[in-house]
């Protein structure tokens, strides 16, 4: 499967969607209005992508798809104006979009580097930091401590997707498998941050006894 294919396109195209959600729910907790939802949810997209493409050596200026651009912009919009109605539902969607964002960034940055490089550490790096990049300055930009470096299971999943895609380097062709790769990160986050809130839950009640 190359980059321009159907299945990677849905998949960028929906990790693109969670990630500018992801940035606008930030922007918005913080209670920044038009101008903060629009760079939060724009770093969160892309700030990823220029880190990759500065470790290996890429210009940047490649990032800058129309069709990414005007998808991001369009959704942003949207989630702005549609605010009021679903600004109280964070908790709930904005670390599952956070997820989505991970597996397809990740994914993203792992493929990427596979078409300028053979190299393993250029492969998991350009995973991690596509994966949390742009993560990381969304939530310095917002005053907050990066979910990303609080997290360890973020980082390690990252860099789990670039040793499949290195070591598997024909997943790429296999819309199954990158699909269940995929899955697996989403998964795999959400049952740790599931298991985190219990924990939490469950000390919380032991110390109100």
């Amino acid at each position: 499967m190359t980059v321009g294919s159907l299945t990677w396109l849905i998949l960028h195209g929906i990790g693109t969607c969670a990630y500018a959600a992801s940035g606008a729910f930030v922007a918005l907790q913080a209670r920044y209005r038009l101008t903060g939802v629009f760079i939060l949810g724009l770093t969160t997209s892309f700030g990823g992508g220029v880190i990759r493409n500065t470790i290996i050596g890429v210009p940047v200026i490649k990032l800058w798809d129309k069709d990414t651009l005007l998808l991001v912009v369009g959704t942003l919009t949207v989630l702005y104006l549609w605010s009021s109605r679903w600004i109280h539902q964070w908790k709930r969607w904005g670390l599952f979009f956070d997820s989505i964002g991970l597996a397809s960034f990740s994914l993203q940055g792992a493929l990427y580097a596979g078409q300028y490089t053979g190299n393993v550490g250029m492969t998991v790096m350009a995973a991690l930091f596509t994966g949390i990049g742009g993560g990381v300055i969304r939530d310095l930009l917002a005053g907050r401590k990066p979910i990303a470096l609080l997290e360890e299971v973020h980082a390690i999943l990252t860099v789990v997707v670039g040793l499949a895609m290195w070591v598997g380097r024909d997943l790429k062709n296999h819309n199954v498998l990158l699909l269940g790769l995929f899955t697996f990160v989403v998964v795999v986050r959400m049952y740790v941050i599931g298991r985190k809130s219990q924990t939490l839950g469950e000390r919380y009640n032991k110390s109100s006894q």
